[in-house]
């Protein structure tokens, strides 16, 4: 009896689950109908083609030959073509339709229900790939990267203390937002719209000092759920974002730099990740506060399970070390089977990076991590653009490919010399995986 009532529920819940499909406003309904009566047109019209074939089958073998030559059967057959044919037609119809309708919200405008489709597929077997950095360098990769697969996981510094997210740290107490605003905002599948109201940025005339709607929104989620990545999490689902946004620690720690001037005087402390830059002598080195944190362990795990691990483009000292000074990260990616790519920077960072090359900014990273750590450098070779003023191009040093394999290929972005091309890059990148990973494995790619 126990049983039966069990059994009755389970099915009593299916149907109800399943009803929900005839809500009004999906545009399901009337192509269910169209395929209904395509598959009865169907019916009908084998019903008439099968009945008429037993009904005036002889008993002799040949004689059905005939039969089926006659004009009388003829006839009937033609009525069940075109039953049968009207029957299919509404079937591929309906079916057409049903999938249009399903797939409507996740097309992009030009793109049919086929690419959308082989689009999608490509991306979910797409390699696991993780982003270390943060700012605008770590959102441009990552806006070329999610077209080519959709595990793609950002680890986002957390020792801002500039502008909104300075403001809102200090006043609020929660993590500071904003390269995390920006991740996800290069991840939304919707940048047209969605993504620019969450990088609306308020002026200052207006009473909230120049916040950002998405710091705003974030810090209101991490007070409603109680939890900064919970909060991170659910901005992620507002904004449709393709792979997952991730701090590298949930500690609050503020970054730290020793600096000499720029004639070379004795050096000085520094306090912040923001007044860093500011100061215009020439970076030593840099530590977080409070040292040896616990890293974020969703992080490491991604790092652990990665098949590509990316290191920049970024600012150097504030928005790549500072995820790199975090043991737990280096540890995970001296383990992991990844392969380990840096992206240097196009351009020099005035304050932060004044006369760097390709080779500088590796024997910063290692000289802070101690000891070598990636497996392929990617370089820009493209310097014939304009840059602003105080920066010039990042360039690889004459021996530099003799200490590290190195990749050099146009990278610039037309409108924005100073920074990637987020397509190119993300196509550059994915070649050198390919060409490493796949069954040209070896080989030189062009």
């Amino acid at each position: 009896m126990h049983l039966k009532k069990n059994l009755f529920q389970s099915v009593a819940n299916f149907i109800r689950q399943e009803s929900r499909w005839l809500t009004p406003g999906l545009g399901v309904k009337r192509w269910l109908v169209v395929i209904l009566m395509g598959t009865t047109l169907l019916g009908i019209g084998f019903a008439v083609l099968v009945l008429d074939v037993y009904r005036t089958a002889p008993e002799t073998w040949w004689l059905p030959i005939l039969s089926f030559l006659s004009l009388r059967f003829l006839d009937r057959t033609l009525r069940a073509v075109i039953f049968g044919g009207l029957g299919l037609l509404l079937v591929l119809l309906g079916l057409w339709g049903l999938n249009r309708s399903l797939l409507r919200p996740f097309m992009k405008p030009g793109k049919t229900i086929l690419e959308t489709i082989a689009m999608h597929r490509r991306r979910e077997r797409g390699p696991r790939i993780v982003a270390i950095g943060g700012g605008t360098g770590l959102s441009s990769l990552l806006r070329g990267i999610k077209s080519h697969t959709a595990n793609l996981t950002a680890i986002v510094t957390v020792a801002d203390d500039g502008g909104s997210s300075g403001e809102l740290r200090s006043r609020l107490g929660v993590l500071p937002p904003g390269d995390i605003r920006n991740c996800l905002s290069a991840l939304s599948t919707d940048e047209e719209l969605l993504s620019q109201i969450f990088q609306y940025r308020f002026a200052n005339s207006s009473g909230l000092n120049g916040h950002t709607l998405g710091n705003l929104l974030i810090t209101a989620m991490a007070d409603i759920t109680g939890s900064f990545e919970e909060a991170i999490a659910e901005s992620g689902r507002v904004l449709a974002v393709q792979g997952r946004v991730l701090p590298s620690t949930l500690r609050d720690v503020r970054l730290s730099a020793e600096v000499s001037g720029e004639n070379g005087t004795q050096p000085v402390r520094v306090n912040g990740e923001s007044t860093i830059p500011q100061l215009g002598g020439k970076i030593q080195k840099v530590w977080l506060e409070p040292a040896n944190i616990q890293a974020f362990p969703p992080a490491l795990q991604a790092i652990l399970n990665a098949d590509l691990i990316l290191v920049g483009p970024g600012s150097l000292y504030t928005s790549i070390l500072p995820n790199l000074l975090v043991p737990d990260i280096v540890e995970a990616m001296r383990a992991s089977q990844a392969l380990k790519f840096y992206i240097c920077n196009v351009a020099t960072q005035p304050g932060e990076t004044d006369g760097f090359s390709c080779d500088d900014h590796i024997k910063a990273i290692e000289k802070h991590v101690g000891g070598r750590l990636f497996d392929l450098v990617i370089c820009n070779n493209q310097f014939d653009g304009h840059l602003p003023s105080q920066s010039d191009w990042v360039k690889p040093g004459d021996n530099f490919h003799k200490q590290y394999p190195v990749y050099c290929t146009p990278l610039v972005d037309k409108s924005n010399t100073w920074r990637h091309d987020p397509s190119r890059l993300a196509q550059v990148v994915m070649d050198l995986f390919n060409e490493r990973t796949g069954p040209l494995a070896g080989k030189e790619i062009d």
